[in-house]
């Protein structure tokens, strides 16, 4: 029985189908035999969350236009799905044309979130592929990973071939341009890795031996040929304007997480908060035009159909020209009959217009995100909002209508004690005040969602001790007494899932025993609570021998070699530093598009931001 049949017999038996048969709208066909390199996108998790990722859209979109060059997709399998190919001994395939994951040349990885890293080693074990590098035959496709985590890549240092660090939409195609060309050459993959090592972006941790003090902390990384690089720095596009972005993606034939048309309307961020990752090592803000946004919106919603437009930033009211951007798609949208996502506002005055225009009687809930419950930590974190700016939002709110206000906080940031905590609960007292002082009357509720801090490399509290998992717990339940508000709902995040983030957030390559007895355990989809078991991770840690505190708990000095300083992300360690000071003395930073904060981009690229190109 070949592949196709399998399938044939497995998908009658799985809850959606739809996840594994492929065919959706414009999705591209090409002969594998004419084609010079075959990639396969891999994403570590279910189809339903990676076909809601834009990023896939975009690269799949971009490799396909190259006529010698194609691209596939592959998903991890549901519980049901994966059972059954094990037992049938069905190997991970591609949704394109039901190719075995291990025929392709590349097999590439995108890196979301820490959690999904047992999923990376349960595909490649369906695949038929060596879990370790070193293991690995020239039969085996090349591994490549790239995305968020891959800032710190050493976690996976043991399992991936190359890590692609920054803007995708560059180093990939010249990956693979530069992959056909030594397979036409026949060029050993060994070879291929060491001639790559210098390019700009590239990561190669085969290529680099690790040394380590008697205390546990890294002491150097050792380049082990001329052309390896004492640093590999991030590949950055200066201008984002003209690059291809995809106006015919693919459409699911189930419905996603986010099943609608998305527009990427600028890359990066000016505020500067400093536990986000993104908005360091997504700078500087690179910005596409209203014109290209609207036609680059208006053509993707006519190609796929979706009744939603939603817009893609870290601040989507920070575009220099929102305000037109906004009136424009509300206008167009409204003639079609769509409905648009405007996520991220600055809820001032023009944003609530947009709001009530958008909204109208069928006002869904309003989101606040002030992070912390005192303006002293908000100052720590560099947050830029004050509890005025909240209250006044939410008056405007309640009196345009609004019956639902959500509210997300983090606890277990830098500095922060009791009293911050209480200063959550008071914040959602105070609201829920303000809507009885309001005399609107009517069902109100505030919704609290509190996530839990973890450290991230590259952001000014890359040095930080994390809370521990009892302290999280402790404080979740500080909370859930001082919440019981009448009309206040109260969630909050899993504590040890938190803890295993920053494990892989801030670890370095010793981290592959851990994962490879988390495997061995059976740990996959760590990101699902109904999938995550602690029992078998602390299993895993038990037999590995891994030391957690080490990893979160430990507050490292300014002066040690962290696991991620192999990684330029083009922001400075000095900046970094800085900022982690100034933190302590609650001291806040401004925006930078109402000045330079010298954080280094400008070592690589001119950063222009408030129509001022800063020196």
């Amino acid at each position: 029985m070949n592949l196709q049949s399998k399938l044939n017999h497995l998908l009658k038996q799985v809850e959606k189908p739809a996840r594994y048969i492929g065919n959706e709208n414009h999705i591209v066909r090409k002969d594998p035999q004419q084609v010079k390199v075959r990639f396969a996108f891999a994403f570590p998790d279910l189809y339903e969350i990676g076909m809601s990722y834009m990023g896939l859209q975009i690269l799949y979109h971009i490799l396909n236009e190259r006529e010698e060059i194609y691209c596939e997709r592959v998903f991890a399998p549901a519980p049901d799905m994966e059972q059954l190919m094990r037992a049938e001994d069905v190997p991970l395939f591609t949704l394109e044309t039901k190719t075995p994951a291990r025929e392709m040349d590349f097999l590439g990885f995108t890196l979301q979130y820490e959690m999904s890293f047992t999923s990376i080693l349960d595909m490649l074990e369906l695949a038929g592929i060596p879990l370790l590098a070193a293991e690995r035959t020239p039969e085996d496709p090349l591994i490549v990973a790239g995305g968020p985590c891959a800032y710190n890549p050493e976690p996976l240092a043991d399992f991936i071939d190359i890590f692609l660090i920054g803007d995708g939409e560059e180093s990939l195609p010249k990956l693979t341009e530069k992959y056909k060309q030594a397979k036409a050459r026949g060029m050993s993959k060994t070879a291929f890795l060491e001639e790559i090592a210098g390019d700009t972006g590239v990561y190669i941790p085969s290529l680099y031996e690790v040394s380590y003090h008697t205390d546990g902390t890294v002491k150097a990384y050792i380049p082990l040929t001329d052309k390896t690089p004492a640093k590999v720095q991030r590949c950055l596009i200066d201008d984002i304007e003209t690059v291809d972005f995809p106006t015919e993606p693919i459409v699911p034939l189930i419905e996603t997480v986010h099943d609608r048309a998305v527009v990427e309307t600028f890359r990066g961020c000016t505020r500067g908060c400093r536990f986000c990752q993104a908005g360091m090592i997504y700078r500087p803000v690179r910005e596409r035009s209203k014109e290209t946004i609207t036609d680059l919106a208006m053509r993707q919603l006519e190609s796929t159909g979706h009744e939603e437009l939603s817009l893609l930033s870290l601040s989507t009211s920070d575009h220099s020209q929102f305000e037109e951007l906004a009136v424009e798609l509300m206008r167009q949208c409204k003639a079609q009959n769509v409905s648009l996502s405007l996520p991220s506002l600055r809820l001032d005055s023009f944003s609530f217009r947009v709001l009530e225009e958008i909204q109208g009687y069928r006002k869904s809930g309003l989101t606040f995100a002030p992070e912390a419950g005192t303006q002293r930590l908000r100052d720590v974190i560099n947050k830029g909002i004050t509890e005025k700016d909240i209250y006044e939002a939410v008056e405007q709110a309640i009196e345009l209508g609004w019956k639902h206000i959500k509210l997300y906080f983090m606890i277990g940031l830098p500095t922060e004690t009791d009293e911050d905590l209480d200063g959550i609960a008071e914040i959602a007292k105070n609201i829920v005040q303000i809507h009885r002082n309001s005399g609107k009357g009517g069902r109100f509720t505030v919704s609290v969602s509190v996530s839990n801090f973890v450290p991230k490399a590259h952001t000014p509290f890359q040095w930080i001790s994390q809370n521990t998992t009892e302290e999280f717990n402790r404080k979740h339940n500080y909370l859930t007494a001082r919440l019981k508000i009448k009309g206040v709902n109260f969630n909050y995040h899993d504590d040890t899932v938190s803890t295993y983030e920053a494990v892989f957030a801030r670890g370095d390559r010793r981290l592959s025993r851990l994962l490879l007895e988390a495997h061995r355990q059976g740990c996959k989809l760590d990101g699902w609570s109904e999938h995550f078991d602690p029992e078998k991770w602390k299993k895993a840690v038990e037999i590995s021998g891994t030391d957690i505190a080490f990893y979160t708990a430990r507050q490292r000095s300014f002066e040690e070699t962290l696991p991620w300083d192999i990684i330029d992300a083009s922001i400075s360690k000095d900046f970094l530093r800085k900022e982690a000071e100034k933190s302590l003395a609650e001291i806040t930073t401004k925006d930078c598009r109402w000045g330079c904060a010298g954080c280094g981009i400008n070592r690589r690229t001119k950063c222009k931001q408030g129509g001022i190109y800063h020196a």
